[in-house]
């Protein structure tokens, strides 16, 4: 194979070294530009400073030995030996062939159960750390990074945000700072520092990758591009100061290594939890009783609300403190207490961080306009299953116009009505075309047709009646306990 080379440019480059250095600048004004490059950081006086107050967590668990003194056979495979007359290996408590045996008790022994890291906040012996290091625990030691070993009280447990704190008894102790969340911009560079597969004080380093990062958890996370493995689980996320700004607390993996994706719980919403958590044992959080979806723009756009913003209602649960404010399904909650709900993960950190029994406003857009409301706020607990779905015995009642959109409809019986506490809406007894392309089916219950509420079947018929079959339409239907948009687009 024969290798081309740019004789010119290679010609180039021997006439600029043979020059030197005066010669490279005399052939400045040819030379492309060069970026300025910062420098790397240094994180040595950083891993100096925090270091000592990352201690690296073991659990323990008491298991049964009995499976050890029986050579690890179950009774399973003895009873087998015993029936085909096979000897068994003779184990510490069994009696010998022929007499009577003695019964064996499972004595409980301390076995490794996982291993973690964690930091210390306090002076006197407190300690931060994920729940799921500490979950299921006997025993919890910790050994910080002068190697004394001191073995912990669990303080308390999160499991929703992952934010547990234990306690040794120990004063003087090195605690971290901890830092201001909102301060923190992605692209900024961030240190952890760990026990990743048990190599205790392990420093890693990277950038942030993002913020405010939605995985479905409580809490939205800190996305970083910093090494962390099994073991940093609970260790402390720094910043260029030397102050703590999140917890390390899972990664995104196909392997169950990492894959340059991790996250952190941000600082401040672990220590309103570490706050509680000492004072009680236990995290109090607000609730209003709903479920929630996220506002689309095509949905938004439809029914008037403009942007994509808010959260939707998609049900609200029997008796819980949003039904007694007047919230229905179908309602977007775009403010709470007066703070801007800009997507749907923000309404559960503004509610949860509320205390139960607060006296809030709910701000919600229902049929083209807002409306406020007053809520008392509950104390969070898990949502109810939700009802059957209504019967399906009504003949169709449709007329012209519902047809026009593809559907069937009639009307509600009083006990389907009370089963899914609502005042009225027609029922949808068949689908078609646009209406089976928008996702309607048989026995939807239909609530609203654009930003009209529909309580009827001549209630259906006038909004299909004047809605604008030129453009999308909004339909609020409810499925159970669940309610939902679906977009109609009518055939041109």
């Amino acid at each position: 194979m024969m290798l081309k080379f740019n004789w010119k440019a290679t010609c180039s480059w021997m006439l600029v070294a043979a020059m030197g250095v005066a010669g490279t600048a005399a052939l400045a004004p040819f030379s492309p530009a060069v970026a300025q490059v910062r420098g790397l950081p240094d994180f040595t006086d950083l891993a100096e400073q925090v270091g000592p107050s990352v201690v690296n967590i073991r659990t323990t668990e008491k298991v049964s030995s009995r499976g050890h003194l029986n050579n690890g056979m179950d009774e399973q495979m003895q009873e087998f030996l015993r029936r085909f007359g096979i000897p068994m290996p003779e184990v510490p408590g069994r009696a010998p062939h022929g007499q009577k045996p003695q019964p064996i008790q499972p004595t409980p022994e301390d076995h490794p159960r996982g291993q973690g890291s964690g930091f210390i906040v306090t002076a006197d012996g407190y300690i931060m750390t994920n729940a799921h290091v500490v979950d299921g625990a006997d025993d919890v030691l910790v050994t910080l990074t002068d190697k004394r070993e001191f073995k912990a009280k669990i303080v308390g447990a999160d499991k929703r945000s992952d934010v547990a704190v234990v306690k040794i008894e120990a004063t003087g102790l090195p605690a971290v700072k901890l830092g201001d969340v909102s301060r923190l911009r992605v692209g900024e560079w961030v240190m952890a520092i760990g026990s990743p597969f048990g190599l205790e004080n392990t420093v890693t380093a990277g950038i942030v990758s993002a913020k405010q990062r939605d995985t479905g958890e409580l809490l939205p996370l800190i996305q970083t591009d910093v090494a962390i493995n099994p073991g940093n689980s609970g260790g402390p996320l720094i910043n260029m100061r030397g102050e703590v700004v999140g917890i390390n607390s899972q990664i995104y993996s196909r392997s169950g290594g990492f894959m340059g994706i991790s996250f952190a719980i941000p600082i401040d919403e672990a220590a309103r939890v570490s706050d509680q958590l000492r004072a009680s044992g236990r995290v109090s959080r607000g609730r209003l009783g709903v479920q929630i979806g996220p506002v689309s723009k095509e949905l938004a756009e439809s029914i008037g609300l403009g942007k994509a913003r808010g959260a939707l209602v998609a049900s609200v649960e029997a008796g819980a403190p949003a039904e007694k404010a007047g919230i229905e399904a179908g309602d977007i909650i775009v403010k709470f207490d007066g703070k801007s709900i800009e997507k749907s993960s923000d309404l559960p950190l503004a509610v949860g961080n509320t205390k139960p029994g607060t006296r809030s406003t709910v701000t919600v857009f229902r049929r083209g306009s807002t409306k406020e409301l007053s809520i008392n706020i509950g104390e969070f607990e898990p949502v109810k299953p939700g009802a059957k779905a209504a019967a399906k015995d009504d003949k169709s009642q449709s007329g012209s116009a519902s047809e026009a959109l593809g559907l069937s409809v009639s009307e509600l019986s009083d006990a389907q009505k009370e089963e899914l506490k609502i005042r009225g809406g027609v029922k949808v007894d068949s689908a078609t075309e646009g209406a089976a392309r928008a996702g309607l089916r048989e026995g939807d219950v239909i609530v609203g047709l654009g930003n009209s509420e529909v309580r009827n079947v001549k209630e259906f018929e006038a909004a299909a009646a004047k809605a604008d079959k030129s453009k999308t339409i909004s339909v609020l239907v409810r499925r159970g306990e669940m309610a939902q948009y679906l977009l109609l687009r009518p055939a041109h």
